[in-house]
């Protein structure tokens, strides 16, 4: 149970702001990254007729987020935002899936990477929309269906990127404390494990997919 508040922090002061840094999500984040890159190396290193198992891991993720990507956007718009929205769904889900592994952390355990994701999210879709419409039109939405309904049309945009980021967060961070409470009743016997696995990989999964379709939701709603 003391693992719950323990966080290794790095503090710069710059002037007389302090910047506080979480090392173990930095960690983890930058583990992420690397284990990604690696499984890119060797999925397209050699390219097969045939394909061997990593190249049919990484083809059907590249095939079904691609296809779904055309669906929402259109073949044209694809091409700029399928690679993103692949690269969005492979990160998370490998983020949540790390914490399976023994002694390492989920960074979406840490409200600061899935507020980054939501907030990136929220600028790619708005500058896709100013893109796609131009910037009149886009701005003429936030008046519809009257004039005064601007503020309210306004929040409900930025409370989309509160509620996909909490939503993340929140199941991830749920997981982990009821897999650390029960570890502590039964003294981590059988249950815990079941318990992780189920949280790390199913649910993991599945919010990583629920965030990738939100954020490709978004940007369909401000280019359409």
């Amino acid at each position: 149970m003391e693992e719950l508040g323990k966080i290794h922090q790095l503090i710069v002061t710059v002037s007389d702001y302090k910047m506080t840094f979480n090392l173990d999500i930095m960690a983890m984040t930058w583990l992420v990254i690397i284990g990604l890159l690696i499984f890119g190396y060797f999925a397209a290193r050699k390219q097969q007729m045939i394909p061997g198992a990593l190249q049919t891991i990484g083809e059907a993720f590249v095939f079904q987020f691609y296809s779904l990507t055309e669906d929402a956007l259109g073949e044209d718009m694809a091409k700029t935002y399928g690679p993103m929205i692949i690269a969005l769904f492979m990160f998370l889900l490998f983020c949540n899936w790390i914490g399976f592994i023994p002694h390492l952390y989920e960074p979406t355990n840490d409200l600061n990477t899935p507020l980054s994701l939501g907030l990136m999210g929220f600028v790619i879709a708005h500058y896709a929309g100013i893109r796609q419409k131009g910037f009149k039109k886009y701005i003429k939405a936030y008046f519809d269906p009257i004039f005064f309904m601007a503020p309210l049309n306004i929040i409900g945009e930025i409370s989309k990127v509160i509620s996909i980021s909490f939503r993340l967060f929140g199941n991830i961070m749920g997981g982990t404390i009821i897999v650390l409470v029960v570890s502590h009743l039964v003294f981590s016997l059988v249950l815990p494990p079941f318990l992780n696995a189920f949280f790390v990989i199913f649910i993991g999964g599945i919010q990583a997919f629920v965030f990738t379709m939100l954020t490709l939701v978004y940007i369909a709603v401000q280019v359409n």
